[in-house]
C-alpha cells in the first residue's frame, strides 16, 4: 500500500486515448506563460517531489513517486519533502537534485508507446525545456529562477527501483545505452524553484564531456580530460573515472 504525502497532486497517468506525451503533463507551462530572458537557455517545465512512498522490488519503501507542484524549495540537501529512503545510493551533497529533459521524456514516451510519461515518471525534481540535460559537462552550472545556482555532477545509473516503477522488461540496459540519463545536480544556493522559471547556464566547462557520451562511452581520453579539469567530482564518478583513464 501507498503511503500518501501532503497535499493532491496530478496523477501519473496520461490522458486517455492519447500517445501525447504534452497530453501526459510533461509541459505544464502554455508558451505563452513561458517567461522571456535574454540569458535564459529553456524553462523550468516542471518541478516535483515525492506523492507517495510504496514498495520496490524487494518490498523496501522508496520514494521515487513523483508527481509535479506549483514550487519546491531546494535546499543544500535537495528538495524540501522529497522523500529519499536509499540513502545509500541516492540523495546527499552529490545527488541533491535530479534533472531530466522534457524533449529526452518525450522521446521515451514516443518509443515505448506509453501516454503515461508524465511529470515525475523518471524520479526528477525537476523537467527542464529547451535545455540539453543528457548533454550537460560535469561541472556546469545553472540558474533556475532567481535564486537556486546547481552544479552539474554526474549522470543516473538506473537501478532496479526504476526498473520496477517503469514495469519495462531491460530498461536499466536500454535506459544506459540510450545515453539519455538525466544529470544529479549539486546545490550551490538554495531558494525556490518554480514551474516556468528560466534557466540559464552560468558556466560550462571546457573539458567537452557530455553525461551521455560519458554513460555509453566511458572514454579514456575523457577520463583524462575530466580528471586534467581541476573539479570537484562526485566520489561516486570519480571511481569509475579513474578506471577508465587507467584503460587508456
Amino acid at each position: 500500500m501507498s503511503e500518501v504525502l501532503g497535499a493532491a497532486a496530478p496523477p501519473v497517468a496520461g490522458t486517455a486515448g492519447t500517445s501525447s506525451a504534452t497530453a501526459a503533463g510533461l509541459d505544464l507551462v502554455p508558451a505563452a506563460r513561458r517567461p522571456v530572458e535574454p540569458d535564459a537557455v529553456g524553462v523550468v517545465a516542471a518541478v516535483c517531489r515525492t506523492w507517495a512512498v510504496a514498495p520496490d522490488h524487494k518490498g523496501e519503501p522508496t520514494g521515487i513517486d513523483k508527481r509535479a507542484v506549483d514550487a519546491v524549495v531546494v535546499g543544500a540537501d535537495g528538495v524540501l519533502d522529497d522523500r529519499v529512503l536509499d540513502t545509500r545510493h541516492h540523495g546527499g551533497r552529490d545527488k541533491a537534485v535530479y534533472a531530466y529533459a522534457a524533449e529526452d521524456a518525450e522521446w521515451w514516451a514516443e518509443r515505448l508507446g506509453r501516454d503515461d510519461v508524465a511529470a515525475g515518471w523518471f524520479g526528477e525534481n525537476l523537467l527542464l525545456r529547451g535545455v540539453d540535460v543528457s548533454a550537460a559537462r560535469v561541472g556546469e552550472r545553472w540558474r533556475l529562477g532567481r535564486d537556486v545556482v546547481v552544479e552539474v555532477t554526474q549522470p543516473r545509473t538506473p537501478c532496479a527501483t526504476f526498473q520496477h516503477r517503469t514495469g519495462e522488461r531491460g530498461w536499466q540496459k536500454r535506459f544506459l545505452t540510450a545515453g539519455r540519463p538525466g544529470a544529479y545536480l549539486r546545490v550551490h544556493a538554495t531558494g525556490t524553484v518554480r514551474a516556468g522559471d528560466p534557466v540559464v547556464v552560468e558556466h560550462r566547462p571546457a573539458h567537452g564531456v557530455g553525461l551521455g557520451r560519458w554513460v555509453t562511452l566511458q572514454d579514456p581520453a575523457d577520463a583524462r580530460a575530466l580528471l586534467a579539469a581541476g573539479l570537484e567530482i562526485a566520489p561516486s564518478l570519480l571511481a569509475h573515472v579513474r578506471a577508465a583513464a587507467g584503460r587508456g
